[in-house]
C-alpha cells in the first residue's frame, strides 16, 4: 500500500512540474537528492562499521558483562519472566548500551539478534510481552550521547551539531517513561 502512496505522489509532483514547466528543476532536484542521500549513506556507513567493531570488541572483551550487571536491576522490573543469563537477556542489554551511546545504526543489528532470541523464547503466533517492551525500549531509548545525529548535523555543516544533546534528552526520557507505563499497563490489562 505504501509503495502506491509514494508512487502516487511522485506521479503528481511530476504532473504538476510538466503543468507549470518546472520538469527541469523536479529532474535537477531529484538527481541532487540522491547524490547527497549516496554521500550520507557512505559518511554513516563509515560511523556504523565503527560502531559495530567497538561493540563486538566490548561484547568479546566482557564489558557488555558488567553492562549487564549495572543494568540488571532494570531489566529485572522491564523484562521480569525473562531469564538473566539467557541469550536474549545478553542481546537486549547489548541494544539498549548501543542505543544509550547514540549508535543506533549499530543498534540495530543487535535488536534483530534480541528479537530472533525472544521469539525463541516466547514462542506463539503473537509478540509476548518481552517482545512488545523490546520493541518500546529500542524505539524510545534513552541516549547519551546521539553520535549519529551528530555526525548528521556535522556532515551538512552545522556550526553547533552537539547543540542538540539537551533536547535529544529530554525527548528520549519522556519517550521512554511513557512508552514503558504504556506497556506494563497493557502487559497488566491483558493478565486481568
Amino acid at each position: 500500500m505504501l509503495n502506491y502512496i509514494w508512487g502516487a505522489l511522485m506521479l503528481i509532483s511530476l504532473i504538476f512540474a510538466a503543468f507549470t514547466g518546472r520538469l527541469e528543476a523536479v529532474t535537477t532536484g531529484a538527481m541532487n537528492g540522491a547524490s547527497d542521500a549516496v554521500t550520507l549513506s557512505i559518511s554513516l556507513l563509515g560511523i556504523m562499521c565503527l560502531w559495530t567493531g567497538l561493540m563486538k570488541i566490548a561484547s568479546e572483551g566482557g564489558i557488555i558483562t558488567i553492562f549487564a550487571k549495572v543494568l540488571r536491576p532494570l531489566t529485572k522490573i522491564l523484562f521480569p519472566t525473562l531469564p538473566p543469563n539467557s541469550p536474549a537477556m545478553d542481546s537486549i542489554v547489548m541494544n539498549m548500551v548501543a542505543n544509550l551511546f547514540g549508535m543506533s545504526n549499530a543498534a540495530t543489528p543487535l535488536g534483530l539478534k534480541a528479537m530472533k532470541e525472544l521469539s525463541r523464547i516466547d514462542r506463539g503466533s503473537v509478540a509476548s510481552d518481552n517482545m512488545c517492551m523490546f520493541v518500546v525500549i529500542n524505539s524510545a531509548s534513552l541516549q547519551l550521547i546521539p553520535s549519529t545525529v551528530i555526525a548528521i548535523r556535522q556532515s551538512i555543516g552545522s556550526s553547533n551539531p552537539f547543540e542538540i544533546i539537551a533536547p535529544v534528552w529530554i525527548a528520549s526520557l519522556c519517550a521512554i517513561i511513557v512508552g514503558v507505563c504504556a506497556t506494563k499497563l497493557f502487559a497488566f490489562g491483558g493478565k486481568v
